[in-house]
């Protein structure tokens, strides 16, 4: 008993801590050297450079390139770029531009969408006014969205990382996650604009899980602890499936899914928790819950 209320103080400290603005995500370091910082980023060079350096076809033509003869070249209508998605938010203003493996994006508005991305160890790099401030490398994966926010005197985080569904390019996990000084300040729920920051990152979350599964054995004990932290944290439906899961009887599954229906940031995922039930009876249960609600 005393493992499991030092391990809930343990975990309420971690989820208060998620609340901080700029400390929603796991912070990536900084890898851009102090004299490409001091150094302004040149578009028309930089173009170039890139272009020869990320495409193993290009061919200068040069000036005369009008009277050079034709090159034949393969059309790639069908070509398959990448599945993945990095959506990257600066709430500062500002004019940045934002290069992510071999696409690049500038303006002034903040947000940063980019689109079928190759899998992989991919760099990315932040120019404000021409200047590197930041570069770092993320781990991209097939068919996911990867979310994060910038800010120039804190640093780039790693928000999460989601499954996309089909390949449907909506924009829902862009708003459902951010950072503390943006928040509602009664943090209510307004469908998919409700914006909650005190979700745990993934890196908190398997930690929570681990806790959870070594310091209890029976379902009311892991009730009582999901509970306890649901208290200051918020969920992504992904997490409450894998809690779910940790349950060994549906009756304590419908109660624990429907205290976090509530507490869940991506409502229209929520469909992933109905994975983690044995009987179909206990998914009418939460199917009519969730309707009342």
């Amino acid at each position: 008993m005393k493992n499991f209320i030092t391990n809930c103080i343990l975990l309420l400290a971690l989820s208060a801590y998620a609340q901080e603005a700029g400390k929603v995500g796991e912070l990536l370091k900084n890898e851009a050297s102090a004299k490409e910082m001091d150094s302004q980023r040149s578009t028309e060079s930089l173009t170039r450079n890139e272009t020869r350096q990320k495409n193993p076809n290009y061919i200068n033509r040069g000036r005369n390139s009008r009277t050079n003869p034709p090159i034949k070249r393969n059309l790639r209508w069908n070509y398959k770029y990448g599945t993945s998605e990095v959506f990257l938010r600066i709430p500062e203003s500002g004019y940045f531009t934002v290069e992510v493996g071999d696409q690049m994006m500038s303006n002034a508005n903040g947000k940063f969408r980019f689109f079928d991305l190759r899998n992989g160890n991919v760099p990315i790099s932040i120019y404000e006014n021409n200047y590197l401030i930041y570069r770092t490398r993320i781990l991209i994966n097939n068919n996911t969205r990867t979310v994060l926010d910038f800010f120039v005197d804190k640093g780039l985080y790693l928000l999460g990382t989601y499954p996309l569904q089909n390949q449907v390019y909506g924009f829902n996990e862009w708003d459902d996650l951010w950072n503390n000084s943006y928040f509602n300040q009664n943090n209510s729920w307004n469908g998919n604009s409700g914006i909650y920051g005190n979700v745990m990152t993934n890196f908190e979350f398997e930690e929570f899980l681990s806790s959870l599964k070594r310091n209890t054995s029976f379902d009311n004990d892991r009730i009582a602890m999901i509970s306890s932290v649901a208290r200051n944290t918020f969920f992504t439906s992904m997490q409450i499936q894998h809690l779910l899961k940790t349950l060994n009887f549906d009756k304590g599954k419908v109660e624990v899914a429907k205290q976090l229906y509530g507490k869940c940031v991506d409502r229209q995922n929520f469909y992933m928790v109905y994975e983690a039930f044995d009987f179909d009876s206990s998914k009418r249960e939460l199917s009519e819950y969730i309707a009342r609600s």
